[in-house]
């Protein structure tokens, strides 16, 4: 039963990744952006699972995709604070956030273990991301952004912020939950986050799905 409702929660990764191929060509830089953390996400789900079916470790993989996955939620919400943030701002934290987790890695025999202490930091900045957008949409300078930009940003920042708050203790006690917790309770913990995945991809279906045709946002 575990394993039935992990391969659900894979079916939003996939829709989310083929609308956003559909449409790349009709959107603007920041949501390329964002489309192209979206074909990540698909991309390495399916080369895990398929190295989870034939019994290969997939760690390896969970590491690329926290480093460069960040990297592309990072430069999408550049996009979002291009006019009131100095990009390059941004541009410092990824460097450092890569440089992080490179060092995470070492010795090697890491790669093949599950990387708590990049996830926990890659879902602690992707929340202040996420909170500085909510305060940026409630800002009376906001009202200069399109209202339909604000409906497509409101979307995408909370499945953001949803899945990283509700997996950020998951991620941080990972290792405690694995040596202690039973077997099932475990399993159990890592349902929960399957659901909040669901979740956050859902939002953002429905933010590709409700984007105006005539805004290149």
């Amino acid at each position: 039963m575990v394993k039935l409702i992990l391969i659900i929660s894979c079916i939003p990764v996939f829709i989310a990744a083929v609308y956003a191929a559909v449409i790349y060509k009709e959107v603007g830089k920041t949501l390329k952006l964002f489309s192209l953390f979206l074909f990540l996400s698909a991309i390495m789900q399916l080369t895990s699972g398929i190295a989870w079916g034939c019994g290969i470790n997939n760690m390896p993989l969970l590491h690329i995709y926290v480093a460069v996955g960040f990297v592309l939620i990072a430069l999408f919400y550049r996009e979002v604070f291009r006019e009131i943030l100095n990009p390059v701002i941004i541009l410092i934290v990824c460097i450092s956030f890569i440089s992080f987790a490179l060092y995470n890695c070492f010795p090697l025999q890491l790669l093949f273990r599950f990387n708590a202490k990049a996830l926990t930091v890659e879902s602690v900045l992707v929340i202040i991301f996420s909170l500085s957008t909510f305060i940026l949409l409630l800002n009376k300078q906001s009202l200069e952004v399109i209202i339909p930009e604000r409906k497509i940003l409101n979307w995408i920042n909370s499945g953001f912020f949803i899945y990283y708050s509700s997996s950020l203790l998951i991620f941080y006690f990972s290792d405690v939950m694995a040596r202690m917790l039973p077997v099932y309770l475990n399993q159990n913990t890592w349902v929960l986050h399957s659901f909040f995945s669901m979740i956050m991809y859902s939002c953002f279906i429905i933010a590709l799905w409700k984007r105006p045709k005539n805004l290149a946002f």
